[in-house]
């Protein structure tokens, strides 16, 4: 069975689930947006949460959207005002994720994110979903994932 872990990060705590999912055998793709975000920290949260809270999607570079060849996909993204960011927006409306075993990683600083939560379940109801707390900081979050094969 062949697995693909496709994830978004940008403060770091997708890089280190990532690195945990490749351990147990997931091909691995990062999504980047062509829009920068501000480095400001504040100006970072501030942009992000609104386009999150709109439900903007973003311009992505090179994403590669076939899936075609994976049994299984996890996909990891932070939460951002609650919501789901305009990277994995776009992930979710680009690519074609019909007869694959989907499953969802969330990572925030709250731990937590019900309207992301809501908006995944209503997409696709028979998914998984897994809500870590900053697994940058709280690695012993990522003990959460030992589920995944």
């Amino acid at each position: 069975m062949k697995k693909l872990f496709i994830y978004y990060s940008l403060t770091g705590n997708g890089d280190i689930v990532s690195k945990t999912f490749k351990l147990k055998g997931y091909e691995i793709r990062k999504v980047t947006e062509k829009k920068k975000m501000p480095k400001k920290f504040f100006f970072m949260v501030l942009a992000g949460g609104f386009r999150a809270g709109v439900g903007a999607k973003a311009k992505l570079v090179n994403y590669d959207k076939d899936v075609s060849k994976f049994d299984e996909i996890v996909i990891g993204s932070p939460i951002w005002n609650g919501r789901t960011p305009p990277v994995i927006n776009s992930v979710l409306k680009e690519t074609n994720f019909s007869g694959k075993k989907l499953s969802f990683v969330f990572y925030s600083g709250s731990g937590e994110g019900k309207k992301a939560e809501s908006k995944i379940k209503n997409l696709f109801p028979e998914c998984k979903i897994v809500f870590l707390k900053e697994p940058k900081k709280y690695e012993k979050e990522l003990e959460k994932l030992t589920n995944f094969q």
